[in-house]
């Protein structure tokens, strides 16, 4: 058995993941103490591990469309892409001789009986070489599943590659795993059929009993095939609801549009003074607020509070989810002055707590992240004594452009993941679960205080949300929002249910309990709802 005690693996199918993610999302995860089994595919990339030598890499990767990944692994070079099933098992580890082999015999044991589930009867070890093999008593014995891990202070990283029906002919441009003349092999290859979906509900069905755990707590991404980013959100017709039945959302049992909303999602205007001369100084300097563009229900509360959130980039989204309100045509030039025009309106409202968002620019080469870092900057230096948190899109999980949002050393990093995984696909298509929690990972990694948050009521259940919570809590998050999906038109998602107030006050205690510094969890909270409060809360960890 695994060590740690019986604690309950966190099993994720997360769809196709770069590399680059998926080990970012390892590190946070292998900073913490729970089990976690992360499956996924990765886009073509060839990765070296500790022992690589680069002789062994027969081409330019590139030329192959293939991405050259370093890696904190055992073994030397290796292929992951489309068709192969990767495996990250993050768990504890006993400590003591034979610990390590011990663990790899457990992840061979686990491939083995997957492939015997699916008849092939001939796999099994190669003596004095890692992996799986079909046939490996014969002449020509074939490798069908990579292994190389790394244990430290007692935890487990990487894990198995199980080739179900990948391109095969990636391999023959390196040498697999530094072994000369040996052969590889897939499922398919070997005449038997069997689909990613299928092998991936095979191994969460053994891990738990293979790893010595009491049970799996399991959540799956859309089973929907496609590439990392696909088309936008289709703005109404059947083309919202396919998108929502590929995620398992029965659209035609939604809440009617026209229908009239709870009495605990419904709020009235209150345009005092407060909210009209804070409206004046947004005008005067040609500024944009979520607050208005996303139609937020709080807005006359936050203003007449003399709080709100500023856009910057533009008003207009280059990836039109299908929640939100914000423009979606052709993004204009980023304004230079927007930073310094921040900077003088918070100066101006003498606010103590400023929050800075921006719409997705894909268009751009760092995806929006320099404008963020020159607003942050401009902030603390026109109010040193003011708070700036930042709710930042993924910049396509660019490591450079975060890192420059980073290094102006924001107050609180934001980054919201939307959704639990079953429904990321359908809700915003061009973006990535595992890609928001390595964001999120990343600027926890740079020591930042670091904030997430969810809208309800778009098909997910709760033990769906109660296992995204976990996955926020894993990767470090300190602060979470929660709150009620509101329908902008009839052109966007409809509204499956209506979550009571009693629920959101269940979701909150259950955060506490996972250790987040603040949850902020009611039908109308929105990502910089009582912002000031919520950072003041995480400061005191």
């Amino acid at each position: 058995m695994a060590g740690g005690g019986a604690r309950t693996l966190r099993a994720r199918w997360l769809g196709q993941v770069r590399y680059r993610d998926a080990l970012s999302l390892q590190k946070a995860l292998f900073s913490g103490g729970e089990e976690h089994l992360l499956l996924l595919e990765h886009p073509h990339v060839y990765t070296l591990g500790v022992r690589a030598k680069t002789e062994h890499i027969l081409c330019d990767p590139a030329s192959v469309g293939a991405e050259l990944e370093r890696a904190d692994r055992g073994g030397d070079v290796t292929y992951h892409g489309p068709g192969q099933l990767v495996g990250y098992p993050i768990l504890n580890v006993p400590a003591g001789s034979g610990a390590i082999p011990a663990h790899v015999e457990r992840i061979e044991e686990l491939v083995i009986k997957v492939l015997t589930d699916f008849g092939l009867q001939n796999a099994g070890h190669v003596k004095g070489y890692p992996g799986v093999w079909v046939d490996p008593e014969g002449r020509e014995p074939r490798k069908i599943c990579a292994i190389g891990v790394r244990v430290d202070r007692g935890r487990s990283m990487h894990g198995f590659a199980i080739n179900v029906d990948p391109d095969l002919s990636m391999f023959e441009h390196i040498v697999p795993c530094g072994l000369v003349g040996k052969k590889v092999t897939s499922l398919a290859a070997e005449g038997e059929k069997a689909s990613m979906r299928q092998v991936v509900e095979r191994v969460i069905a053994h891990s738990a009993e293979v790893f010595g755990q009491p049970g799996c707590e399991t959540q799956l991404s859309s089973w929907w095939r496609h590439g990392l980013a696909i088309a936008p959100f289709p703005k109404g017709g059947r083309a919202i609801e396919r998108r929502l039945a590929a995620a398992g959302v029965d659209a035609s049992a939604a809440v009617p549009f026209a229908s009239r909303k709870p009495d605990w999602v419904r709020v009235k205007a209150h345009m005092g003074p407060e909210f009209l001369q804070l409206k004046r100084v947004m005008r005067d300097r040609s500024l944009v607020t979520v607050c208005e563009e996303a139609g937020c229900p709080n807005i006359f509360e936050c203003w007449a509070d003399g709080t709100a959130t500023f856009m910057i980039n533009g008003e207009r989204c280059t990836r039109a989810c299908g929640f939100c309100l914000v423009d979606t045509s052709h993004p204009l030039p980023i304004d230079p002055e927007e930073p310094e025009h921040v900077a003088d309106a918070v100066e101006r409202m003498g606010l103590a707590h400023a929050v800075v968002t921006a719409v997705a620019r894909d268009d751009l080469p760092d995806g929006g992240a320099h404008a963020f870092a020159e607003t942050i900057e401009a902030v603390h230096r026109r109010c040193p004594g003011t708070a700036v948190e930042v709710l930042i899109p993924d910049c396509k999980g660019d490591p450079e452009a975060l890192a420059e949002i980073f290094t102006a050393r924001p107050d609180v990093l934001n980054h919201n993941i939307e959704t639990v995984l079953r429904l990321q696909r359908a809700v915003r298509p061009s973006a990535s679960y595992a890609r928001s929690l390595a964001v999120l990972a990343r600027a926890k990694a740079a020591g930042l205080v670091t904030k997430s948050g969810m809208i309800l009521g778009l098909g997910e259940e709760p033990a769906e949300v109660r296992g995204a919570l976990a996955d926020l809590r894993a990767v470090g998050v300190d602060i979470v929002t929660l709150g009620q999906y509101l329908r902008p038109s009839a052109a966007h998602l409809p509204v499956a249910r209506w979550w009571r107030p009693e629920e959101f006050e269940q979701l909150a205690e259950a955060g506490g309990a996972m250790g987040f510094a603040h949850v902020q969890a009611s039908p109308l909270t929105r990502s910089s709802y009582h912002a000031k409060a919520a950072a003041a809360a995480a400061a005191t960890i």
